[in-house]
C-alpha cells in the first residue's frame, strides 16, 4: 500500500529498495530554506543493519500491512526469543535483535504483541509499562528540590533511569518501556 512519507511512524515496516524494514523513528525536519523533508532510522528486518534514509515529505513509499498477534516470553535461547502463542501452546523462536534495547525489559510470562508480514515476524511490542526493583540510587544532594530535578538510578534490569530525589535503593518503580523513563512508585 501506497503512503505519503509523511505518514510513516515508528513501529510500521515499508518495502524500499527491495528489502523490507522496520522503522524506529522517524523526524520531520522544516529547514530554512526549501522543502520539508522526513529522517527515519530503520531496520533491516533480514541482516539487522540500521541506516537512515531521507524522503521529501510528498514522496511516496510502500508500506507493508503488518498483522497483529500476541504471545507470551518465555525465556532467551542465545540471540533468540521464546515465545509461546496463548491459544495453541505452540513455540515460536524470533530474534532478538527485533526487539533491540528494549529486551532488558522482557519479564517471564509478559504477553508481547508480535507484527507479522505474510507470517514473518517483523516487530515486536513490549507493555507499555514495567515495574522494576532499584538496585541502586544516588544521594539526595543538599538543596535539591524534589520538582527541579531528578537523580541517576540503576533498575534490576541493568538499566540506567533518572527518578525523583524521594526514591531509594530497594524501592519498586513503575518505567516505561519505550524509554526507561520513571512513571510512579509501584503500588502495593
Amino acid at each position: 500500500m501506497k503512503q505519503q512519507a509523511n505518514l510513516i511512524r515508528a513501529g510500521q515496516v515499508i518495502e524500499h529498495d527491495g528489502r523490507r524494514w522496520t522503522i524506529l523513528k522517524q523526524q520531520i525536519i522544516t529547514p530554512g530554506k526549501g522543502g520539508a523533508f522526513i529522517q527515519v532510522e530503520m531496520r533491516d528486518l533480514k541482516t539487522g543493519n540500521k541506516t537512515n534514509e531521507r524522503w521529501r515529505t510528498a514522496d511516496t513509499v510502500e508500506r507493508l500491512m503488518t498483522e497483529d498477534k500476541e504471545y507470551t516470553y518465555s525465556y532467551t535461547e542465545g540471540d533468540n526469543l521464546v515465545l509461546m502463542d496463548p491459544e495453541t501452546f505452540e513455540q515460536a523462536v524470533i530474534p532478538t535483535a527485533i526487539l533491540g534495547e528494549a529486551t532488558a525489559f522482557l519479564q517471564d510470562n509478559m504477553t508481547v504483541n508480535v507484527k507479522l508480514v505474510e507470517g514473518d515476524p517483523v516487530g515486536m511490542e513490549l507493555p507499555p509499562h514495567v515495574t522494576l526493583e532499584i538496585v541502586e540510587a544516588d544521594p539526595v544532594v543538599k538543596g535539591q528540590t524534589a520538582s527541579s530535578s531528578y537523580k541517576p538510578a540503576k533498575l534490576s534490569n541493568g538499566v540506567k533511569t533518572m527518578v525523583p530525589p524521594f526514591i531509594e535503593a530497594g524501592e519498586r518503580i513503575v518505567v516505561r518501556t519505550d524509554d526507561a523513563s520513571y512513571v510512579e512508585r509501584a503500588k502495593g
